[in-house]
């Protein structure tokens, strides 16, 4: 398993991490035992970043996480998320940014992980009613007290990263990243990485599982699963994507690999740190096997010449979660 250094504050994990979040919420139907298997077999795999956040469940997650790691935590990058609040008993509030509930939050999270310390500490989004500096000088707070390790950004703007990286050093931002949804590329999110040494953490690098190939209607999705009501799975914007999908998929049968297996080297070639998300041993296995694909110049120009930045059909959220983004 590849290393690189995540951002340049002293962070190395393993170039594939794993997004845990479909273990517990959203996306459809969860089994523990198999998602606690998929933990055991990333680890026997040479994963390192497992990522979650305290709205996963809420908090199912992060218990989960505690669990798999009992006894092992040092195998392990924990990555968790703050800055949505939740009562103790799962209800939302809303976006809460503010010092004080940052550290409730994170020492919630740190009970419900059954660890110390936070290796790297997200703000989940940003909240408009809490200028950025004194959310990250909580969390910063926290550096100092060994509570957390390293700080990172979700989903936000080049000016609000630069603002909070002045503040504190910034080992990450998440952001998510595909042949599907390539904003970071133009909005002058990966522009501001690169000037400052920060990582970049690609989520839904599959693009929630269409890139793999696999789907092929909207209706196979449990009534609870998070897709039914992202545009890019719905009337039009479905076909046109499931269209494009299968020029990847064409792509990738003459390499003799998997569409997903493609989607994901074309975004290991782009540096930075996947975390697909799975919660099942074959998915994952069949993700790790992406590392061993090899990506050509001839390969990266066939990948763009059918799937060409802004070749999306459709937002990547309601307009509702869309107004949350880029803080």
């Amino acid at each position: 398993m590849e290393h690189r250094a995540l951002g340049s504050q002293g962070l190395t994990v393993a170039v594939q991490g794993l997004g845990c979040m479909g273990m517990s919420a959203f996306y459809g139907a969860t089994d523990e035992a198999e998602a606690l298997a998929t933990i055991d077999r990333a680890l026997e795999l040479g994963v390192t970043l497992l990522d979650t956040a305290e709205s996963y469940g809420p908090f199912l997650n992060e218990r989960l996480l505690g669990k798999a790691l009992a006894g092992r935590r040092d195998q392990a990058v924990l990555a968790t998320k703050t800055g949505i609040e939740f009562t103790d008993d799962g209800v939302l509030v809303g976006h809460n940014g503010r010092p004080d509930y940052i550290r409730r939050s994170a020492e919630r999270s740190l009970r419900h992980l059954g660890t110390d310390h936070i290796d790297l500490y997200y703000l989940h989004r940003v909240d408009p009613q809490v200028p950025v500096e004194e959310s990250i000088g909580a969390m910063a707070e926290l550096v100092s007290e060994g509570k957390v390790r390293h700080l990172g950004l979700c989903e936000v703007a080049p000016a609000t990263i630069r603002r909070a990286h002045a503040v504190h050093p910034l080992t990450a931002v998440q952001s998510e990243y595909s042949l599907f949804e390539r904003s970071v590329e133009q909005d002058g999110v990966m522009d501001a990485l690169r000037a400052l040494g920060i990582g970049l953490v690609a989520y839904s690098p599959l693009g929630r599982g269409f890139l793999s190939g696999a789907i092929t209607s909207p209706e196979h999705f449990a009534a609870d699963d998070f897709r039914r009501t992202d545009p890019r799975f719905q009337g039009e914007n479905f076909e046109r994507n499931l269209a494009v999908v299968a020029e990847v998929r064409r792509l990738a049968d003459d390499k003799g690999i998997t569409a997903s297996q493609l989607a994901l080297a074309w975004v290991f070639h782009q540096g930075g740190v996947a975390i697909p998300g799975t919660k099942r041993r074959r998915y994952l296995e069949e993700n790790i096997a992406a590392l061993k694909a090899t990506v050509t110049a001839d390969d990266l120009a066939a990948i763009e010449a059918v799937a060409p930045r802004g070749i999306v059909s459709g937002e990547r959220y309601s307009p509702e979660l869309m107004r949350n983004l880029n803080g």
